[in-house]
C-alpha cells in the first residue's frame, strides 16, 4: 500500500460512525479480501491503519493489500454477526477463516409444507416451512441414518402432490406391497396417522429415541388388542431396530441435557474441530471439520469463526455449547443463538467434572483426526510424486509434470457441443482452475475441429497474460486417439506454443499417443503412471459430460416452457429478460411473474406449477 493511499484511507476512517456494523476490505481489483464485524466500526477499522509493528504478520499482509473499504451500519451486534456470515458465504474472502473447501454440507429435510411429507436430502436451507437436520459433514453417516429411517418408518418417497381429500391413484405401487410405504396416494392411511410417523422420524433425528419407542410400544399394544398381529409384528421389528441403535449409545451425562461439545486441536497451519452431539444425556453422534491455511491466525479467531459459521448453518441449537476457550464476541454469539433457539443458550469452557472429561475426549478425537488426515495426505503425496516421476520417465519428459491440463469433448450428434479442461497440480485436482467451453465455430459432429477450437481458445488467452500470471502446463493430455492429438498439436503450433509436451489417451485400450511416434505406447496396467493418466482423463470426461447435460437440460426446459399454452417465444424472452434464467423464474413468486408484460395471473400460476418440482432435492 502506498503512503498516499494509506493516508487517504486513514482520513476516511475518521468519518466512520461509532456504531456496530460490518466492514468489507477490497484489493486493487475490487475483490473482497476480508469481511469483519465490529461493535464500533470507527475503532475497529482504525486499528488496521495504525503502526504495523503491533499487528500480526497475517494482518500486515492483509493491510498491504487493502485499496478500498466499505461498511454497513446495523442496529445491533447480533445483526452485524448475521450480516458478516452472509457476506463471508457470498464472497469467500481469502483472509477470512473458513471451513475446508467452503463446501455446502448436506441436510436431511422433512417437507412439512406437504400434506403428506417426505424425507429428502438437500444442500440448501430455505424458509419454506420444512424441518431441516444437519449439516452432516460425514455423508456416509447421513446415508446410514436415512437407511435406518427408511427401514423403520414406511413413509412415501415419491414426489407426487397428494391430498387426503383427493386420492390420486386407484392401486398402490410396489413400495406398498413390500411394506416400504403406507400408500397415502390411494387413501390407505389418514393424514393424522401419517403425521404420527413423521413426528416419530423428527424425534429420532433429534436423538429422542426413548420417546419414539414408548409411542411405538403403545401402538403395538393397540394393534395386538385389535387382533392386527401383522401390523403389531411390523412395529415390533421397528422397535428392535431402534433399540439396537440406542444400545450402542452411551449415557455420558446424568442431567439429560442437549449439549454440543466442541473439541479443537491445531497443528501448524491446519486445525480440526470435532463436535460431539449429546442429546438427553446420551452421546448420539459426532461430526468433524477441517480448517486449513491458518498461518499466524490466533486460536480464538479460528474457533470463533467456526462457531459462527457452523451455527449459522445448523438447524438445531442445543441448550449448551462447550468450547476449549472463550470465543471472541461471546456475548453477541450468545444473544444470536438465543434468538435462533428461542431461549437461553450457554457457552462455557468446562473446568471440572463430567463435562470437562467429555470435552477432553472430543479434543483427543480432534487431535487423532488431524494426525490421521495429515498422515494420509503425506502418503498420498508420496504416491502422487512416484506416479509423476514414473510418468516423466515413461514419456521422456524434460521435467516432472507438476501441472497437467487435460481436455475432452462432449456432444450428441453435434448438438450442445462443449469442451472441458481440468487441471491437476502435483497429481491432485485444482478445481478452481477448471474451465469449460461452448463450441462456437464447429457445426455437426467433428471432434477434431472441436478439439482444435478449445485448445486454441485456452492457450491464446493464456499466452496473452503477463509473465507473472502465466502458468503454462508441464503436460497436456487430450482424451482421444491420434486424430485428436494432431488437432491439438496443430492448434498449439499455430499459437507458437508447440514446445509444450502433449499426449492423448485412447479410452478403448488405454493407449498413449505421443507426438512424433507412429505407434502408441502401452503402459503396464498396474503402473502408477497409467492410473494417474486414467484418473485425469476420467475427470475431464466427467466435467465435460456434466456441462453437456446441464445445457441439454436447460434447452429441454426452455422447449417445455414454450409448449405451455400461452407461453410463446416472445413471452419466454420477456420472462428470461426479467428474471435472468429459468432458475430465476422458478424462484419468483406468482405475483412477480404476473407483473411481466404479457403474463396474466392465470398464466403465471400455470407456469409456476410447471416449474414446481424441487430439482435440488434427492428423494429419500
Amino acid at each position: 500500500m502506498s503512503l498516499d493511499l494509506k493516508a487517504s484511507l486513514t482520513e476516511r476512517v475518521k468519518d466512520l460512525p461509532d456504531r456496530p456494523g460490518v466492514y468489507v476490505m477490497k484489493d486493487s481489483s475490487g475483490q473482497v479480501i476480508y469481511v469483519g464485524k465490529a461493535s464500533s466500526l470507527r475503532n475497529r477499522v482504525r486499528s488496521y491503519f495504525q503502526s504495523p509493528a503491533g499487528l500480526p504478520k497475517r494482518t500486515q499482509i492483509l493491510v498491504d493489500r487493502i485499496c478500498d473499504f466499505e461498511y454497513i451500519v446495523t442496529d445491533s451486534e447480533v445483526e452485524a454477526l448475521i450480516l458478516e456470515n452472509n457476506l463471508i458465504k457470498k464472497h469467500r474472502p481469502w483472509f477470512n477463516v473458513q471451513l475446508r473447501d467452503d463446501k455446502t454440507y448436506p441436510f436431511i429435510k422433512i417437507t412439512l409444507e406437504d400434506e403428506f411429507p417426505r424425507v429428502v436430502v438437500t444442500r440448501r436451507v430455505e424458509q419454506d416451512g420444512s424441518r431441516y437436520f444437519g449439516p452432516y459433514a460425514d455423508a456416509g453417516a447421513m446415508r446410514d441414518t436415512l437407511r435406518f429411517l427408511r427401514g423403520s418408518f414406511p413413509i412415501r418417497s415419491c414426489s407426487k402432490k397428494i391430498s387426503e381429500d383427493q386420492p390420486q391413484e386407484a392401486r398402490p405401487c410396489l413400495n406398498y406391497h413390500i411394506k416400504k410405504c403406507l400408500s397415502p396416494c390411494t387413501g390407505r392411511i389418514s393424514k393424522e396417522a401419517y403425521m404420527e410417523l413423521v413426528n416419530q422420524i423428527i424425534l429420532c433425528l433429534e436423538g429422542r429415541h426413548d420417546q419414539v419407542v414408548r409411542a411405538m410400544k403403545r401402538e403395538m399394544q393397540a394393534a395386538s388388542d385389535s387382533l392386527d398381529f401383522e401390523r403389531a409384528a411390523c412395529i415390533r421389528d421397528a422397535i428392535r431396530a431402534i433399540e439396537r441403535v440406542t444400545e450402542r449409545q452411551k449415557i455420558v451425562l446424568d442431567s439429560g441435557s442437549d449439549i454440543d461439545v466442541v473439541g479443537y486441536f491445531r497443528e501448524e497451519a491446519d486445525a480440526c474441530v470435532q463436535v460431539f452431539f449429546v442429546r438427553s444425556g446420551k452421546l448420539m453422534g459426532r461430526e468433524r471439520f477441517f480448517i486449513t491455511n491458518i498461518h499466524d491466525v490466533p486460536d480464538t479467531e479460528i474457533l470463533t469463526a467456526f462457531v459462527k459459521q457452523y451455527y449459522y448453518e445448523a438447524t438445531f441449537i442445543p441448550d449448551e455449547v462447550l468450547l476449549s476457550f472463550k470465543p471472541d464476541d461471546k456475548e453477541a454469539i450468545s444473544m444470536w443463538l438465543r434468538e435462533k433457539k428461542g431461549r437461553k443458550v450457554s457457552i462455557r469452557v468446562p473446568q471440572r467434572g463430567d463435562k470437562k472429561h467429555l470435552h477432553s475426549m472430543a479434543t483427543d478425537n480432534a487431535k487423532l483426526s488431524l494426525e490421521e488426515a495429515r498422515t494420509r495426505a503425506m502418503q498420498e503425496a508420496v504416491l502422487k510424486d512416484a506416479a509423476l516421476l514414473e510418468l516423466k520417465e515413461a514419456l521422456d519428459l524434460p521435467g516432472l509434470p507438476r501441472r497437467i491440463e487435460a481436455f475432452d469433448i462432449s456432444t450428441i450428434q453435434g448438438t450442445d457441443a462443449v469442451g472441458s479442461m481440468v487441471v491437476f497440480e502435483r497429481g491432485r485436482p485444482d478445481k478452481s482452475s477448471y474451465r469449460r467451453f461452448k463450441i462456437r465455430t464447429v457445426e455437426g459432429q467433428d471432434d477434431y475441429a472441436m478439439m482444435h477450437e478449445i485448445i486454441s481458445r485456452r492457450y491464446r488467452r493464456l499466452l496473452k497474460q503477463d509473465q507473472k500470471e502465466k502458468q503454462l502446463p508441464d503436460l497436456i493430455i487430450i482424451d482421444g486417439g491420434k486424430g485428436q492429438l494432431n488437432a491439438g498439436l496443430k492448434a498449439l503450433s499455430q499459437l507458437g506454443a508447440g514446445d509444450i509436451p502433449v499426449i492423448s489417451l485412447a479410452e478403448s485400450h488405454e493407449l498413449v499417443f505421443i507426438e512424433g511416434q507412429d505407434q502408441p505406447i502401452a503402459l503396464p496396467k498396474d503402473s502408477k503412471a497409467l492410473l494417474l493418466l486414467r484418473h485425469i482423463r476420467d475427470e475431464a470426461h466427467r466435467f465435460a459430460v456434466s456441462y453437456h447435460r446441464k445445457l441439454r437440460t436447460k434447452r429441454s426446459t426452455l422447449s417445455a416452457l414454450e409448449e405451455i399454452p400461452g407461453i410463446g417465444k416472445k413471452r419466454l424472452h420477456a420472462l428470461l429478460t426479467t428474471f435472468g434464467s429459468v432458475k430465476g423464474i422458478r424462484e419468483a413468486s406468482t405475483d412477480e411473474i404476473a407483473s411481466v408484460p404479457g403474463i396474466n395471473h392465470k398464466l403465471a400460476e400455470r407456469l409456476k406449477e410447471a416449474l414446481t418440482p424441487d430439482r435440488d432435492a434427492t428423494p429419500f
